[in-house]
């Protein structure tokens, strides 16, 4: 279980979530585009959601609890990104399990 660490809180995530996570982030903020972050909790840790809002100028940090970097699901990373550019903003979800065919052309 890795953490995001924003504004002097911590906030576990799996290590698999928070690597795609970073990758939107950073997108983001390079763009300069602040936007909520939302997520659920799950019942064994009380459940609820957070909502933070990810700004530049709030340092963030990324730690891993494995040493070996997650693959990247490309379809989560687009679906994600979606949700940042909208109004509610990043409403962290669970990753999609359907595998599209690969189009020919």
């Amino acid at each position: 279980m890795g953490a995001l660490y924003y504004d002097g809180e911590e906030f576990e995530f799996d290590d698999r979530v928070l690597a795609h996570l970073q990758l939107v982030v950073s997108t983001k903020l390079r763009r300069r585009e602040d936007f909520f972050l939302t997520w659920s909790l799950p019942m064994e840790r009380g459940s609820g959601r957070h909502s933070i809002w990810i700004d530049n100028g709030v340092p963030i940090r990324f730690y891993y609890s494995g040493s070996r970097t997650p693959s990247i699901n490309r379809e989560w990373i687009e679906s994600l990104m979606l949700s940042a550019s909208r109004a509610s903003g990043l409403i962290l979800g669970d990753e999609p399990t359907e595998i599209r065919p690969a189009s020919a052309g």
